[in-house]
């Protein structure tokens, strides 16, 4: 594994760690991590006061935990609809209202560790100001005397005494023009509207007196003087708030916060006449399939895999337990009434009772869903050997799974892009090329009659451009027509979609907002169980419930236990 894959899986546990913590504080279960952004659920939640924001990459662990803790505080104590309702208008003002509401919310936290976490993450957050050197302009010190003054009036913090040294100036002449409104703050903390006339009052106020181009001229200073090369964190304080969290995802999945389809209708196809459905191994040879089945089993074999202990790590974590008979003469339980007569003939006998027998059953459907793209051709090799060894650990562990694929049936949209320019290319016209949906291995049929054909796996050529929002609606469908409790969806790809033909006659993002939007309803409906396997990508900001996996030419048993991972979590 790479060392950024590595750190993108370091980053993903330190945020399910502080995920964890805030669904335990908070009691509001749908509380997740998603892009480095917190999720309720579907809904992007805005993180406003500057010092929750941090980074899993440079930050560390208390950083983080105190973070976290103060958007726990955050959702505990404040009315989100009464706070907007509140807020005043100006980059500025907004910015500093949105600080004063988080210190009133962390007063108010009981428990001593809370407190002391908070406490930490704060003070961290005043050295990067300060190493920021913001505080060199005439208003950057005054932002700066704001948030310490009112944060030791509200929890009782001590500012360190070269800080109080520092603003003594500025504050005392703060103190003569919003002093009765500091007063204020501390005396309605438990009233969050009462609070807010005073929050506003210093907002304004202090926003009336900031130079934005002071600011800015001072960033640049400080960055040459700490020789760093990227600007910092502060210059992303004054965020609109009409940016939504789309706009800032990471990875390969970037784009403009637009509509779906960039018009009324929202996703469609420009013509199905060219869409297929087919067997994997269609059009192939019968002498070629035996051939990379042939290659597909040497390289199963070279990699060691313990089958019969995977299928039993899939089975406990799959199965359900079920009354398979009783087990008799037992000393608790039910009386069975067949050993009444033995309690006549010995009145001291004690085994009348019997107890109902349990068993697993897996009573659940697994569909893999893998990307055929172009650039997953260099993993192909691999990836065949990762699904052939969990289909047959499924079929040993009594769980019915298929194996499914896509990809498109041309390059550049095909004879879908053919017809369109005939059409007069029309503006906005959706989806252009031709869908090809393979099936390597039906649910129904058994894993020895469908090893051809998920050799087939190893036929490049097939591998073009994905739709993966269309394919992941189909593995949908297919997955609700099965008669099982649990419904799971494994998606396994390298990236987003792409299709050149209908990113140039769209909007940039026509693909993403797709399947964003797909994943988001199949999540929300909770019918199936949406999972993602990112091969050397993080996923995270498309799929809820996502791992990478590295498939760089071996398959390790580290990819099985990733998956099993994201199994258990969702148990």
């Amino acid at each position: 594994m790479s060392a950024e894959q590595a750190e993108i899986r370091r980053q993903q546990r330190l945020e399910e760690l502080c995920a964890a913590t805030l669904r335990a504080l908070t009691g509001q279960r749908e509380l997740h991590f998603r892009g480095h952004r917190l999720h309720r659920g579907a809904e992007a939640l805005r993180i406003a006061a500057p010092h929750l924001r941090v980074d899993p990459a440079t930050d560390d662990w208390d950083s983080l935990r105190g973070a976290s803790d103060g958007l726990a505080v955050r959702l505990m104590h404040s009315d989100a609809a009464l706070h907007d309702t509140l807020t005043p208008e100006g980059p500025v003002a907004r910015f500093i209202f949105e600080q004063l509401e988080q210190y009133r919310c962390e007063s108010l936290a009981a428990l001593p560790g809370l407190r002391l976490n908070l406490q930490r993450r704060h003070a961290a957050w005043t050295e990067d100001f300060l190493r920021s050197r913001l505080t060199d302009s005439v208003s950057g010190l005054l932002l700066f005397t704001v948030a310490q003054s009112v944060r030791t009036r509200l929890t009782g913090d001590i500012v360190p005494e070269a800080v109080e040294d520092m603003m003594e100036g500025t504050r005392m002449g703060l103190a003569t023009v919003i002093g009765t409104h500091l007063a204020g703050l501390r005396r309605t903390r438990h009233d969050q509207r009462a609070y807010a006339v005073h929050a506003r009052a210093v907002a304004e106020h202090v926003a009336s007196q900031v130079d934005l181009e002071q600011l800015a001229e001072a960033a640049p200073q400080a960055r040459s003087e700490t020789g760093e090369d990227e600007p910092p964190r502060f210059a992303l304080w004054l965020d609109d708030p009409g940016v939504t969290d789309e706009a800032r995802l990471a990875g390969n999945c970037q784009g403009p916060a637009s509509r779906v389809a960039g018009e009324p209708g929202g996703y469609r196809a420009f013509t199905r006449a060219y869409d297929r459905e087919q067997a994997a191994s269609q059009g192939v040879r019968p002498a070629q399939l035996r051939a990379w089945r042939e290659q597909l089993d040497e390289r199963v074999a070279a990699q060691g895999i313990a089958l019969p202990r995977l299928a039993r790590q899939l089975r406990a974590l799959l199965a359900r337990p079920a009354v398979d008979g009783w087990d008799s003469a037992q000393e608790e339980g039910r009386i069975d009434g067949r050993r009444l007569a033995q309690l006549v003939a010995s009145p001291t006998e004690r085994r009348l009772f019997r107890q109902p027998r349990e068993q697993p059953l897996a009573d659940a459907a697994v569909s893999l869903l893998v990307d055929c793209s172009g650039s997953m051709k260099v993993h192909a090799e691999p990836l065949a050997v990762f699904c052939d060894v969990l289909l047959r650990a499924l079929e040993l562990a009594g769980v019915p799974a298929e194996l499914l694929g896509f990809t498109t049936a041309a390059w550049n949209g095909g004879r879908a892009a053919r017809e369109w320019m005939k059409a007069g290319s029309p503006a906005q016209p959706g989806r252009l090329n031709e869908r090809l949906h393979l099936v390597f291995k039906p649910a129904q049929t058994a894993w020895r009659r469908a090893r051809p054909d998920i050799a087939a796996m190893l036929r490049t050529e097939q591998f073009r451009e994905g739709l993966d929002g269309e394919a992941v609606d189909w593995a949908c469908a297919r997955l609700e027509s099965m008669a099982a409790r649990r419904r799971i969806l494994i998606v396994v790809s390298d990236g987003c979609p792409m299709d050149a033909a209908t990113q140039r006659a769209n909007v940039a993002d026509y693909l993403d907002r797709h399947l964003r939007q797909v994943v988001a309803t199949h999540e929300a409906a909770s019918r199936i169980e949406v999972l993602a396997l990112g091969v050397g990508l993080d996923l995270s900001p498309i799929y809820r419930h996502s791992r990478i996996i590295e498939l760089d030419g071996a398959v390790r048993h580290r990819a099985f236990t990733d998956l099993l991972e994201l199994l258990a979590a969702r148990r």
